[in-house]
């Protein structure tokens, strides 16, 4: 077994599921992110604010560690073309009631500007993965020149069943800092109700709205996360992994488990030649 699977044989074969269990979660991952600030004199952390559970989960989780160390949470909305109204107006909900510094940004214009270089784009599944890709890489690189104007770093929204399925872009979703990489999607809801708790009035609004939200990745390939995935929901998409990493062969054909084998390429990016065999033939 390679070490990803042993990692998940030995920590991820059950859920995070009672509520004290989750609030130590909580308060290990901001006291973790706290001293890494502090261990590299961060000076302000970058979040991209999407309107969905992630970009939500990670603005109310560190929210407080900012205020504690007095470093702005600077958060950016960016609309790209099929992005939905109701996705724009959960971001901007959250990007206000928690960043300090927050601004909704349009760049469809500039994506259509870009989309004009790219050839042989039709309405096919590839041609909506690779304009969904390249959105994805607009938006990280506001981000990345905003961490390096602010002495930041930007903060990845992915949890463990995206990393899994290979939901996530290259060079596009991928920051400096991951909280909550480790976490199933369905313990990111968990810890997401209860931080909602943790707040008062439109917060506390804004994060609720963004945990009741259909899940959608904003890059207008299908109508919902669930539809790619194959699922009726990531509780069901979470055990189809558990019971598969436990040994059920049964699933072995199921779409995300299909994903999850043509994604790996994705998970040790980038590929690294060695310098033994570089210098094999020399040495």
């Amino acid at each position: 077994m390679n070490n990803l699977e042993n990692d998940i044989q030995a920590n991820f074969l059950t859920f995070i599921s009672t509520k004290k269990d989750m609030e130590y979660t909580i308060e290990v991952m901001q006291t973790n992110i706290e001293s890494y600030i502090k261990k590299y004199s961060i000076k302000s952390l970058i979040l991209g604010i999407s309107g969905g559970i992630d970009s939500a989960f990670a603005a109310a989780l560190l929210r407080p560690v900012c205020d504690k160390i007095a470093i702005p949470l600077i958060g950016r909305s960016i609309t790209i073309e099929t992005n939905t109204l109701s996705e724009i107006e959960r971001s901007i909900s959250v990007g206000e009631n928690f960043c300090h510094d927050f601004k909704h940004l349009d760049f469809t214009s500039i994506y259509h500007n870009l989309k004009k270089s790219l050839l042989d784009l039709d309405n096919s599944r590839l041609s909506k993965l690779r304009t969904g890709n390249c959105k994805a890489r607009i938006r990280m690189i506001i981000l990345y020149d905003l961490a390096q104007k602010n002495q930041g770093i930007v903060i990845s929204t992915d949890n463990f069943t995206e990393y899994l399925t290979g939901f996530w872009t290259l060079h596009g979703d991928v920051g400096d800092y991951a909280p909550f990489a480790r976490l199933w999607k369905t313990e990111v809801y968990f810890a997401s109700k209860l931080l909602a708790n943790q707040y008062k009035d439109y917060a506390k609004k804004a994060l609720e709205s963004c945990i009741n939200a259909t899940p959608t990745d904003g890059l207008g390939i299908t109508s919902s996360d669930l539809e790619q995935l194959g699922v009726e929901s990531y509780d069901e998409a979470d055990n189809i992994f558990i019971n598969y990493f436990k040994g059920d062969k049964t699933l072995e054909n199921h779409v995300l488990i299909k994903r999850f084998h043509a994604s790996a390429h994705k998970r040790i990016n980038p590929i690294i030649i060695e310098r033994n065999e570089l210098l094999k033939k020399i040495i």
